[in-house]
């Protein structure tokens, strides 16, 4: 069962999103980061649907994460796109008996290091716009109270995502998605930047772009644009 203390906080950190502006991958990055403190899992990554229906990576704890994600995303095989396709969550306790459902995935992921997953879908009444996704190091089925605060999560950081708008407005929801995965891309750039000017690895990159952004209450997505565009010097980032 997840620390009941840090789950509260963790739910009051992903209200204080609900105003008029807030940066959407910051939030999914930390909505990642929480759910391995809180819960038996060793990685988290989270995909959105762009406006063709398209999964796309929005954040991620670790490059073999990303990596596993990728592969589902780009192989259109793993339980963050059965998620989000039948619209429920998905447990896997062990992934490695499961190469007749997921042939390819399946030595992918355990290669990886990656033995249990459980894949909870990004919803909010009928409309699901994508999937939170949690791996375990060892085969291990998740518990249900475990389950049911994880998804409690991401149904709050969905209506994060489409708050104070109108949810049945699809041009509005595509909008937001796609200035998301716009965001992504940017910062993935300024990631590749700083770590090869700094020489350090990707999660260490990140983890300084963030840092910076909230040091000076800035947008994590207006920091990478100014870091890849190099108006921003990636050694002022660790001070």
């Amino acid at each position: 069962m997840p620390d009941l203390e840090h789950l509260s906080r963790t739910f009051v950190e992903l209200a204080d999103t609900l105003v008029d502006e807030f940066d959407v991958v910051d939030l999914y990055a930390r909505l990642a980061e929480r759910c391995v403190e809180l819960f038996d899992v060793s990685a988290a990554g989270l995909v959105l649907a762009d406006t063709y229906g398209t999964l796309r990576l929005v954040a991620s704890t670790s490059e073999a994460i990303e990596t596993v994600e990728l592969f589902q995303i780009q192989n259109d095989e793993g339980p963050c796109l059965d998620c989000f396709r039948e619209r429920r969550a998905i447990f896997v306790a062990d992934i490695a008996s499961e190469r007749g459902r997921w042939p390819r995935f399946t030595p992918f992921a355990t290669d990886a290091g990656f033995r249990a997953v459980s894949a909870f879908p990004m919803r909010l009444r009928s409309r699901v716009l994508g999937a939170l996704n949690l791996f375990g190091a060892t085969p291990n089925a998740m518990p249900p109270s475990e389950a049911d605060s994880a998804q409690a999560l991401a149904d709050v950081a969905t209506i994060a995502l489409l708050q104070h708008r109108a949810v049945h407005d699809a041009e509005t929801i595509s909008a937001q998605l796609e200035g998301a995965l716009h965001s992504r891309v940017a910062i993935e750039q300024a990631k590749g930047v700083v770590a090869e000017s700094l020489g350090v690895d990707m999660q260490t990159a990140f983890t300084l772009l963030r840092g910076h952004a909230r040091a000076h209450q800035r947008a994590l997505s207006e920091v990478a644009e100014e870091v890849a565009a190099k108006k921003l010097i990636p050694s002022t980032l660790e001070g």
